[in-house]
């Protein structure tokens, strides 16, 4: 300011010796994070030089020392922070000592490098508490991100069950009738007509299964209030069964034990499990008769599905063996198991399921849809 605006005659002129040293205590602050102690000795050290050898226009406070101090008390270790803090003190006493040896200049200098100190560690604790917030902010969306991939696995892994046991029950009825038919043509025409009747039938029973659940992927909640047909349970068993035993297979369906609903999952789970291993014996086994067996049982829902076809090693078929894992899911999902081997005597090919009444359902079967129409 003496350079623009002059000074009065009673004060020391300003001098570039004067202003050199000044600059010595501002320049180093560009340096204050990388080396905050050494800073703060060079602010200190060009102040008392100004003090004690240049009669000139001072500052009523230690600014620049005062950014170093707190540059210290943010970034330094314990130890130096320390020792620091007993410099900086015994600098503070030794200044006002020189000076007016006024004790309220002494006490309110401690007390603003004080401030500068409790300002420095104050900014550290906030660092620490936005760090703390962005990673627990990240692992959110990373705990996020993962369930949903999760969810998409699960989901994909119920509509392929959904999709292979619509599909593979329908094609492997109209298959077999298909085969039969031309036989029958020659030898008895009315077993011709009903077997092309079947496979009509079990085609746009196919075909209405599979609209539903592609309208359901398309539009999921494009209708909310849109009627929609309920999932297939235990009373639709029989009929599964009728449509089995048209293709010539001799199908037997018996229900034990007191009937107590189970719940519309339940239900869905145990008809699809029905619905694929009859599909299995129908496309593998070579068997004759199968034997479907339901126990109300007072703790658990048991499922036995026996045939006596060729056995254990006909049911793997060509492919990977999805159906029978399938069914392992299937039950696993309600907290249920499912066995797989051979028949009685070792003859055939024999399918248990056996689902605790009161388990808790997971996330990975058809629970989600269980009330809902497909």
């Amino acid at each position: 300011m003496p350079f623009v605006v002059p000074r009065a005659p009673d004060l020391p002129p300003a001098t570039w010796t004067a202003y050199g040293l000044t600059t010595l205590t501002v320049v180093p602050l560009v340096l204050r994070r990388r080396a905050p102690v050494l800073v703060l000795l060079t602010v200190l050290t060009a102040g008392a030089l100004y003090n004690v050898a240049v009669d000139g226009p001072g500052q009523p406070l230690p600014y620049t020392g005062l950014v170093a101090f707190y540059t210290v008390a943010e970034l330094s270790s314990p130890p130096k922070r320390l020792g620091v803090t007993v410099l900086t003190a015994v600098a503070v006493l030794v200044s006002v000592g020189l000076g007016r040896q006024d004790l309220r200049e002494l006490f309110f200098s401690l007390f603003v490098f004080a401030a500068a100190y409790a300002f420095g560690r104050l900014t550290v604790t906030r660092q620490a508490y936005l760090r703390a917030v962005e990673d627990r902010a990240r692992q959110l969306e990373l705990t996020h991100r993962i369930e949903a991939e999760q969810a998409v696995a699960r989901e994909r892994s119920r509509i392929a069950r959904e999709m292979h046991d619509i599909l593979s029950h329908a094609v492997s009825l109209m298959i077999v009738q298909a085969e039969a038919g031309p036989v029958a043509v020659r030898t008895a025409p009315e077993r011709a007509e009903a077997a092309f009747d079947a496979i009509s039938e079990t085609g746009r029973d196919a075909m209405v299964q599979l609209r539903r659940m592609l309208g359901l992927l398309r539009e999921p909640e494009a209708a909310p209030d849109t009627p929609r047909a309920p999932q297939p349970g235990l009373a639709a068993l029989p009929g599964l069964v009728e449509r089995v035993r048209d293709s010539g297979l001799a199908v037997s369906y018996r229900a034990t034990g007191v009937p107590r609903p189970p719940g519309p999952a339940v239900e869905a789970t145990v008809y699809r499990i029905v619905q694929e291993a009859l599909t299995n014996v129908v496309r593998h086994a070579g068997a004759d008769t199968v034997h479907v067996l339901l126990d109300h049982g007072t703790e658990t829902l048991a499922l036995t599905v026996t045939d006596d076809g060729r056995g254990p090693g006909a049911h793997r078929g060509p492919g990977p063996g999805l159906g029978l894992v399938g069914i392992r899911e299937r039950a696993a999902a309600h907290g249920g198991t499912a066995t797989t081997g051979p028949g009685p005597d070792r003859l055939g090919f024999r399918v248990r399921v056996a689902i605790p009444r009161t388990a808790p359902e997971t996330g990975g079967g058809n629970e989600r849809v269980a009330g809902e129409a497909r």
